[in-house]
């Protein structure tokens, strides 16, 4: 496997590994982008409403159930004779990875929107809030740890498994693993396991520094450590004369 990473001829030309990246992440970041689109307005409008709450959990368990290979083969049947072009085959993939980053995105949303201090939200209407404006203001900024939690979530499954494209002869690092069986390169195959393990973690390190960043740290409850300044140091308190 290393041999096989090392080796510069596999890290130039069209089918190289940083162009089998690149396509990785195209696929990945399209159906995350179109998944939240989806997910989070509909996620907000019921923690927000209180309807359709029974589509929470039915819509999420149903469309984790679903077999992406065996979906995709479907699609491609149903898809592809309209689709002359390559179309006909990144479009399948598209709703298969959207389909499963959908549930994560929408239940933490949902979550989200409803886990917010009632407090909070009955001290801005007290405060002449409109609806919006307690949404935008209360109710979005304290439930964004758990909505990018949930975009955190959808992308990593959504790396593991955009493989499966390369079933249906497009590109990806799935590629690496369909031609190492067919080649019986076991090499290629590990390194191709290896660099999707990689992509996922180095993604999650950095929806977890996103998160730090934009997450106020109240509702993360993290300290902010402020400098003891010297005149602050020396202010000494004398006790009054009764």
């Amino acid at each position: 496997m290393i041999n096989y990473l090392l080796n510069p001829a596999h890290w130039t030309g069209s089918d190289g590994i940083p162009a089998l990246i690149g396509e990785h992440l195209l696929y990945s970041l399209i159906a995350l982008a179109v998944a939240a689109i989806i997910a989070i307005p509909l996620g907000i409008y019921i923690g927000v409403t209180g309807k359709g709450v029974f589509m929470i959990a039915g819509l999420a368990n149903a469309l984790r159930a679903l077999p992406s290979v065996g979906l995709l083969i479907l699609l491609v049947l149903l898809i592809s004779p309209s689709f002359p072009s390559k179309m006909g085959y990144i479009l399948p993939s598209l709703i298969v990875l959207v389909l499963l980053a959908v549930p994560p995105i929408l239940t933490n949303t949902y979550a989200g929107v409803r886990a917010v201090d009632a407090a909070a939200v009955d001290a801005a209407r007290g405060m002449g809030f409109r609806t919006m404006k307690i949404l935008t203001d209360v109710q979005l900024p304290c439930s964004l740890p758990l909505v990018l939690s949930g975009i955190r979530s959808a992308l990593l499954q959504i790396i593991s498994t955009a493989t499966i494209a390369a079933y249906i002869s497009l590109g990806g690092l799935g590629r690496l693993l369909i031609d190492g069986k067919a080649q019986n390169d076991y090499s290629q195959m590990v390194a191709g396991a290896v660099l999707v393990a990689l992509l996922a973690l180095v993604f999650d390190q950095l929806l977890a520094f996103i998160t730090r960043r934009v997450v106020s740290p109240g509702l993360t409850r993290r300290t902010l450590k402020t400098a003891v300044t010297p005149a602050a140091a020396d202010v000494v308190t004398t006790p009054v004369a009764a």
